[in-house]
C-alpha cells in the first residue's frame, strides 16, 4: 500500500491509536512539533474506539446506588438520573483522556497540540487538557465558522472550536521568535531614519545590518527593503499557485511594455493590482522583463492566528469529490486551507506533524501543499483505526471497504497533483504503511518445574511472522525512528537488515 517506501519520510499507520501512540512513545518521545486532530464528536452515536474503561449497565446501577444487591430500584423513578445519561460524557472523556495522555509525551517542549470540537464537549475537553497539558499552557480557542445549521427549532449554529495548547507556554516558540526579530528589525529601521534622510542609504544600512544579524532573524530576515511607509520584502509570489490564475497585461511605467505573465497566471484581480499600484505598494523590476511583487510589510505580514477562521465545508467537500473524479467518498472533510495555515504558523520546514484521527488524511494533505509552496521538509505521521465503511455509502460502492482505504488513495492522488502543480518541486510525496498487530512473540508459560534446557532455548516466535516483522520491533525497542531508510544485503548467503545508514545491523536467519 506504500509508496516509495524506501525513500520516504512519512508514516501511514492503521490500528487503534491508543495502542500505536503507546508503541510511538520510545521512538517519537518528544519529536513531534505539531499534533492536530478531530476526534469523533460526542452526537450520541456509536464509538468505533470501544476500550474497556467503560462499565457495564448492571454494575453502573449497582455503584450508582440505583438498585440494591437484590436487584431492588431504592430511589423513585422521578429522582432517578439513567444509566445512559450518567455514562454519555464519561464514555467520551474515557476514550479521548488517556490518548491525549500518551500525545503529551510525543511533543516537543515548544510543541503545540490543535483539537477540533464542537459545542457537545467542549467544555470538558478544556478540562481534560488544563490537567494533563497544564491550564497555563492554554493558548486560545478558535472559532471555525461553517456552513449553516438550519435547524429551525433551536439557535442556528455555524461554528465549531478548535483549541490550542502548548506542550510549555513559556519556551520561545516559532511565532514569538518571529514577532520579537520582526520588532528588532523594525527598531533598527527607527534609529536609521533618524540618522539618514535618504531611503537608499537607510536600505543600505538595514541590509548590512541584517546580514550581520541573520543568523537571530532567520524568520524575517528578508524584510530588508524600505521606503516611505517603513520596512517590507519583496520576496512574494506573483504566480498563482495552482492553474487558473488571472490573465491580463501588467505594463511596466517605465519602459512601458507588457511583464512576463506566470505560467499560472497572477495571483490577484487586475482591479487589486491597480489598487496596490496606486496606493505605492508595488515593488517594480527595472524593465519589464520582471515580474513586479506587491510589497508584504513587516507589521502586517508577520503571522498570526485569528480568534474567527471561515472554513467553507462545502469548498473542502468539493475539492475531496474532485480529487476522487466526482466520488463523493468522505462527509465533511476538514478544510486544507486551515490546516495549511496553522501548520504554517506553527511549524518550521523540517518538523513532524503527527495526526491521530486520520480520517480522509487532509492533515497529509496540507503538508504536502506547504511543503510545495515553500520548499519545506515536513514530515508527517498518520494514524487511523481502519472503520468499516457503510455498504450503503458511495465509498463502499467505489471499492473503499475502509476509512485507511480512503486516505491512503488520497495521498496518492492529493500527492500526484501538487507534483503536476509545482513540476520544479521535487519534495516527498510518499508514504510508508504500516499496520498494528498482536506481538511476534507466542504467548508462552512454564512452572519453574516445566522449564527444561529445550522450553529455555525454545523459539517461541510466532510462525507467521517475517524478518521485517521482527526488524520493526526492534527498531521500536531501540528507539529508531520507523521512517528510516531500511537496506537489504546479504552476507555470507545471509539476509542482513542495514537500518539508518549502519545505525542497526541486524540478522535474523
Amino acid at each position: 500500500d506504500s509508496v516509495d517506501f524506501d525513500n520516504t519520510q512519512n508514516l501511514y499507520i492503521e490500528g487503534d491509536n491508543l495502542d500505536v501512540l503507546k508503541l510511538l512513545r520510545e521512538s517519537y518521545l518528544g519529536k513531534v512539533k505539531m499534533i492536530y486532530i478531530d476526534p469523533p464528536y460526542n452526537t450520541g452515536g456509536d464509538f468505533v474506539y470501544k476500550d474497556n474503561f467503560i462499565k457495564r449497565s448492571s454494575d453502573y446501577a449497582e455503584v450508582s446506588g440505583a438498585y440494591d444487591e437484590e436487584g431492588n430500584q431504592v430511589v423513585q423513578e422521578p429522582e432517578k438520573n439513567t444509566d445512559s445519561n450518567g455514562r454519555f460524557h464519561t464514555d467520551w472523556l474515557n476514550m479521548i483522556y488517556p490518548r491525549l495522555k500518551v500525545a503529551r509525551d510525543l511533543l516537543s517542549e515548544d510543541g503545540v497540540i490543535f483539537i477540533s470540537i464542537d459545542d457537545h464537549e467542549v467544555e470538558n475537553l478544556r478540562k481534560i487538557c488544563d490537567e494533563i497539558l497544564g491550564e497555563s499552557n492554554f493558548v486560545g480557542q478558535l472559532i471555525l465558522k461553517t456552513a449553516t445549521d438550519n435547524n429551525p427549532s433551536q439557535i442556528n449554529i455555524e461554528h465549531e472550536y478548535m483549541i490550542c495548547y502548548a506542550k510549555n507556554k513559556f519556551v520561545q516558540t516559532n511565532w514569538t521568535r518571529q514577532s520579537e526579530a520582526a520588532g528588532q528589525i523594525v527598531q533598527k529601521y527607527k534609529e536609521f531614519k533618524k540618522l539618514y534622510s535618504d531611503n537608499e542609504e537607510i536600505q543600505i544600512k538595514l541590509r548590512q545590518w541584517i546580514k550581520a544579524h541573520k543568523e537571530e532573524l532567520p524568520q524575517v530576515a528578508h524584510y530588508n527593503n524600505v521606503d516611505d511607509k517603513g520596512v517590507y520584502s519583496s520576496s512574494s509570489n506573483s504566480s498563482n499557485p495552482h492553474p487558473g490564475g488571472y490573465m491580463f497585461d501588467i505594463i511596466h511605467p517605465v519602459t512601458g511594455l507588457p511583464c512576463p505573465k506566470p505560467a499560472n497566471g497572477w495571483r490577484w484581480p487586475e482591479k487589486t493590482f491597480k489598487d496596490y499600484d496606486a496606493n505605492g505598494e508595488i515593488e517594480w523590476g527595472k524593465d519589464h522583463t520582471t515580474q513586479p511583487h506587491i510589497k508584504k510589510r513587516i507589521e502586517t505580514s508577520v503571522e498570526y492566528l485569528r480568534t474567527l477562521i471561515y472554513e467553507d465545508n462545502r469548498a473542502s467537500t468539493k475539492m475531496l469529490t474532485d480529487l476522487f473524479d466526482g466520488h463523493k467518498v468522505f462527509e465533511n472533510p476538514k478544510p486544507v486551507n486551515v490546516l495549511n495555515r496553522i501548520i504554517a504558523f506553527v511549524t518550521n520546514k523540517d518538523s513532524l506533524v503527527l495526526d491521530f484521527f486520520s480520517g480522509s488524511a487532509t492533515t497529509a494533505n496540507a503538508v504536502m501543499q506547504l511543503n510545495a509552496a515553500d520548499n519545506g521538509k515536513r514530515r508527517y505521521i498518520m494514524i487511523q483505526v481502519p472503520e468499516k465503511t457503510d455498504a450503503k455509502t458511495e465509498a463502499y460502492k467505489c471499492g473503499y471497504k475502509t476509512i485507511c482505504e480512503i486516505g491512503k488513495e488520497r495521498i496518492r492522488r492529493a500527492g500526484k497533483k501538487i507534483k503536476e502543480e509545482h513540476p520544479d518541486w521535487n519534495g516527498d510525496t510518499g508514504f510508508r504503511v504500516l499496520k498494528l498487530d498482536s506481538s511476534n512473540m507466542e504467548n508462552v508459560y512454564y512452572t519453574p518445574a516445566e522449564t527444561t534446557e529445550l522450553t529455555l532455548f525454545a523459539d517461541n516466535i510466532k510462525p507467521d511472522r517475517t524478518d521485517e516483522d521482527l526488524l520493526f520491533q526492534v527498531m521500536m525497542e531501540l528507539g529508531i525512528a520507523l521512517s528510516d531508510k531500511i537496506e537489504k544485503t546479504v552476507i555470507a548467503g545471509k539476509t542482513v537488515w542495514n537500518v539508518g545508514q549502519g545505525y542497526l545491523m541486524a540478522c535474523f536467519e
